[in-house]
């Protein structure tokens, strides 16, 4: 399946690798097939631990990424939750989190096979929590990863990047957070609430695609737009 369609949620169908895959307008990655929902860079407790070092920033990202995804899961009832690395902004993140947000977390995780992924913010297991804490995870035709890898790969969804892509429709440059996919890979966009993008045209990125077959799908107020990769300015 190399067409998108659009879901009846205002999600966008289409495949990685041959397998059927929903790209969520809120950035959560789901595997019908699976009951299988992935998410990437929560970035959780980023705010407190900007303010350790000084740096006073609202301390509200935790609670509002916990919100979002509640609101995907409660939509969505996965089976298994997979997040994939950066899930704490650093390695204490987890034991510093305030209990109710802790509770929230929690009660998210329960009755659901979770992993999660190590990431380079937070490579160790998130300290008193459930789950599983694994280096990758391969399911059916997909092998899922924290960062990507830097040769040609069929299967990889990773995260890390936080890829977001800008258009230019009748004089007015629209910036998003997006899927970045060519069939063969996907890269997850930032699902935290304090975290940002990377442009998909930036040497980072763009060379990890076949850009014939690149896509972004961008993330609209509760809709998924598939946008062609020669519709994509720098930026």
């Amino acid at each position: 399946m190399n067409v998108a369609t659009r879901h009846e949620t205002g999600a966008a169908l289409t495949a990685v690798a041959g397998e059927p895959a929903l790209f969520d307008h809120r950035g959560a990655l789901v595997l019908p097939q699976h009951r299988l929902l992935v998410i990437s860079d929560l970035h959780l407790e980023k705010g407190s631990s900007f303010a350790r070092r000084g740096v006073m920033m609202p301390p509200y990202d935790s609670a509002a990424t916990l919100c979002l995804l509640a609101d995907v899961i409660d939509d969505h009832r996965p089976e298994i939750v997979i997040s994939l690395g950066d899930s704490f902004h650093d390695g204490g993140g987890a034991a510093r989190m305030p209990q109710p947000f802790r509770d929230r977390l929690v009660s998210l995780m329960r009755g659901r096979d979770w992993f999660w992924v190590a990431g380079n913010h937070d490579p160790e297991p998130p300290r008193g929590l459930p789950g599983d804490t694994v280096r990758e995870l391969a399911l059916g035709a997909l092998t899922f990863r924290h960062e990507p890898s830097r040769g040609p790969v069929d299967g990889e969804v990773a995260g890390h990047l936080h890829p977001g892509a800008r258009i230019v429709r009748r004089g007015r440059s629209v910036r998003r957070r997006c899927f970045a996919t060519d069939g063969a890979r996907l890269i997850m966009p930032s699902f935290g609430a304090f975290t940002g993008m990377l442009n998909v045209r930036d040497r980072a990125i763009w060379p990890l695609f076949e850009a014939s077959r690149f896509r972004a799908f961008m993330m609209g107020k509760g809709r998924v737009y598939p946008i062609a990769g020669a519709m994509l300015r720098a930026g």
